[in-house]
């Protein structure tokens, strides 16, 4: 099945049969990754007295699991404006459209005191004057430990503010990144790379052109052998009505028409 995207007067052709997964699946062991101070996912079967919803149990026709986990810190994922905000907003009603033109830019980290950090000058040597809708970042080195790596007190790297106002004003709309956050884990609540992608001034009273319909993606993993290029995104989430939803951003490579 082929699919056709126009953007800034170009016709781009994608194969759909072909998609290119960069999520992180969720699991209930140790191989899981994890943020922000959380145990592992709980994945376990609904108990009720002896019945057990697990076929193999015994005495149950269908597996019938709970699941435990937190969007922000078991997975990849998809946040929108509510992550920061007094009033709520939800992933579900920001997200609406799912296909985009999208970037993939691998960029190496640099020192910045203690910190490593994504500069706004190394993101513009590599986007485009007429930058796509969505900007992947893979960051390097890009080791498979990505996949189960606990972050939880490690100061990954993050997004400096200029580096998230830039991509704003270039015209990104949606954000995907191979870090637990696009800010600094320790930063005492500031929030300034969120607060500068969706272009909020005041957490309490949204400002009336802060990004409503902007994503942000976290924790994905880009496989070396998917090139710096062009390609078609899907962002493809559950329905919570919650600010983040877990997600399976999945790629497609295209063809200039």
């Amino acid at each position: 099945m082929k699919a056709t995207i126009t953007h800034n007067n170009k016709t781009f052709t994608a194969d759909l049969s072909k998609p290119l997964d960069i999520s992180i699946p969720l699991t209930n062991t140790d191989a899981n990754p994890i943020a922000w101070y959380l145990e592992k996912p709980v994945i376990e079967p609904v108990r009720s007295g002896d019945w057990i919803g697990k076929v193999s149990a015994g005495n149950s026709s269908t597996n019938f699991n709970n699941i435990f986990f937190n969007p922000h810190g078991h997975g990849t994922h998809t946040e929108c404006v509510g992550h920061i905000t007094k009033d709520f907003y939800s992933i579900n009603e920001s997200l609406k459209t799912f296909f985009f033109l999208a970037e993939v830019i691998s960029l190496q980290p640099e020192v910045f005191g203690d910190d490593l950090v994504i500069t706004k000058e190394m993101i513009a040597q590599r986007i485009p004057e007429q930058a796509p809708e969505a900007l992947i970042i893979r960051t390097l080195p890009n080791r498979q430990e990505k996949l189960s790596k606990k972050y939880s007190n490690t100061n990954p790297a993050y997004l400096q503010e200029a580096a998230a106002i830039f991509l704003r004003e270039s015209g990104i709309r949606h954000l995907l990144i191979d870090l637990p956050s696009v800010d600094r884990e320790h930063d005492e609540g500031k929030l300034l790379a969120h607060k500068a992608f969706w272009n909020v001034k005041d957490v309490n009273v949204l400002n009336p052109d802060a990004r409503l319909d902007c994503t942000i993606t976290e924790l994905i993993f880009v496989p070396d052998d998917i090139a710096d290029d062009v390609y078609l995104l899907n962002i493809q989430m559950a329905s919570f009505e919650n600010d983040a939803s877990p997600s399976k951003p999945v790629l497609y490579a295209v063809k200039s028409v």
